[in-house]
């Protein structure tokens, strides 16, 4: 978050900025033969296939799962939770981010994580690091970027190599390239949500992510979700310049009924040479705005009290006003030990932040996650760090509530559970 004059390129303690920053030679993955990843069969489901208009025109008031969906997010999520709290050690993967692509289609002016100059992964680190992570016990798979839809019929691969290998499946995506053939692809194969990051209804220059261009992709990818059993939320990023569109996305979200995420805009962490934006930048919340998005954050848990579809809760949302003030928090990270992230290289890192840093985790098949490591850098870099996914995840690391919450799916039979914090 950026509280002063916008001014700063990074807002990590700089003694650790340095560190992490440093000269030093990673990893990498030793070249070593092996099956490219296998064309998908397409169609697996014909039936699911056909005309969106014969999906149904508004959303049910109550989506009802099929067991073969429940087992997908028992054994995606809760099987690797239930390893981690038994198994020894500190290195048990729950959800890894595969970075396919650090390019990018759209230039969102607050965003550094692309760089276009860098290559995807090659379908040998894509295969060995599904492979590394299933072996390592991890359930979700992340596809990011970047875009990780430059190259769709590259994503079609890994997410159908993933779901064969048993990974619930997570797409983040700008939509600008899922075209109704490209969400079939990915449906098909298996791919259990689909997160659509937009940022305003129309496009503005500094905020490109928009709803507008993609209405049509949109809609046909709402439509179908309920033949293919996956599920679509919007992630949203308040910014300075997009409060009204905020509010605005969030009442489409309902109306379509979809989730939202939401994300307090922050400036990068880390030092990030290539990052064109990184002075005056009119996406960087001010302490002057602080009211108007105060504002805001009260109308968002107002709605979500009144039933709409949140992945963050209610004290998630009351944070955003500590964390814009730079109120230190201390939410148990679990990054390098629950999560993590592979690099188009096929190196590895604890957390989406830290993708730049020259420090020396490992590779697939050889990480170097250390303990004493990852928590003496917590200490500095967890109070600069509103991670939504991350917290979501040390949200799970107290037992007494994640029993609760199960007690609750249990009661409603698995068909999801509101309003719960």
């Amino acid at each position: 978050m950026e509280t002063a004059d916008t001014r700063n390129t990074f807002r990590l303690d700089v003694s650790l900025n340095s560190l992490l920053t440093q000269p030093a030679k990673r990893s990498s993955v030793e070249p070593a033969a092996g099956p490219p990843l296998p064309d998908p069969v397409f169609p697996q489901h014909p039936e699911y296939l056909g005309d969106a208009a014969a999906e149904p025109a508004s959303p049910p008031e109550q989506r009802r799962w099929e067991l073969r969906h429940i087992r997908r997010t028992f054994r995606g999520w809760a099987v690797p939770w239930i390893k981690s709290r038994l198994l020894p050690g500190d290195f048990h993967p729950i959800i890894a981010y595969l970075f396919t692509e650090w390019k990018c289609n759209l230039d969102c002016h607050y965003c550094w994580a692309f760089e276009n100059s860098v290559g995807g992964m090659t379908e040998e680190i894509a295969r060995r690091s599904i492979d590394w992570l299933r072996d390592s016990g991890a359930g979700v798979l992340a596809l990011m970027g970047g875009e990780p839809l430059l190259r769709p019929r590259f994503a079609h691969k890994v997410c159908y190599y993933a779901a064969k290998k048993g990974f619930w499946i997570y797409v983040p995506t700008n939509g600008r390239l899922l075209r109704p053939q490209v969400t079939d692809w990915l449906a098909d194969a298996g791919v259990a949500t689909f997160n659509l990051a937009v940022d305003a209804v129309e496009v503005k220059k500094s905020l490109p992510k928009a709803l507008k261009p993609i209405r049509s992709y949109f809609d046909y990818l709402v439509k179908k979700q309920y033949r293919y059993g996956y599920t679509v939320f919007f992630n949203i990023n308040i910014c300075r310049n997009n409060l009204a569109d905020v509010k605005q996305l969030t009442e489409i979200a309902h109306d379509n009924g979809i989730a939202t995420d939401y994300h307090i805009n922050e400036s990068p962490m880390m030092e990030q040479p290539h990052f064109k934006h990184s002075g005056v930048n009119e996406t960087f919340i001010r302490p002057e705005d602080w009211d108007r998005v105060d504002e805001v954050i009260d109308w968002l848990i107002d709605k979500k009290k009144s039933g709409y579809k949140m992945v963050n809760s209610t004290t998630r949302l009351n944070e955003m006003r500590l964390f814009m003030r730079g109120k230190i928090q201390d939410w148990n990270c679990r990054a390098g030990w629950n999560s993590l992230i592979v690099r188009t290289d096929g190196t590895l890192a604890p957390c989406f932040p830290m993708y730049n840093a020259s420090y020396d985790w490992g590779a697939v098949e050889n990480h170097k996650f250390d303990s004493r490591q990852l928590r003496e850098m917590k200490a500095s870099c967890q109070p600069h760090c509103f991670s939504t996914l991350n917290h979501i995840l040390a949200f799970c690391y107290n037992d007494a509530r994640v029993i609760k919450w199960m007690f609750k799916q249990a009661l409603r039979r698995f068909q999801g559970v509101t309003n719960f914090d």
